[in-house]
């Protein structure tokens, strides 16, 4: 009888773990320094005031105060005020 063998499906299909992108603090919202306010692919979010970004774009903050999110030359900034 002919059989075919099964292909190399499964062992190619790995599943990939979740990454966790996205906003992480919402506007308004309190955060203490170091908080991580938002995980991003490239820079869709850009530093503003007492925020920096890591090395994998991820912005996070330098100092404690509320998160403000605003606009400026079409770029979404995110601010902490003091």
């Amino acid at each position: 009888m002919a059989h075919k063998k099964a292909a190399a499906k499964l062992t190619i299909q790995t599943r990939t773990n979740p990454k966790y992108l996205g906003v992480k603090v919402g506007n308004g919202q309190t955060v203490t320094a170091g908080s991580i306010l938002v995980r991003q692919r490239g820079t869709k979010f850009y530093p503003g005031e007492n925020v920096k970004v890591g090395r994998d774009h991820t912005l996070y903050a330098i100092s404690d105060g509320k998160v403000q999110f605003s606009d400026k030359n079409n770029r979404k900034l995110v601010n902490i005020t003091v």
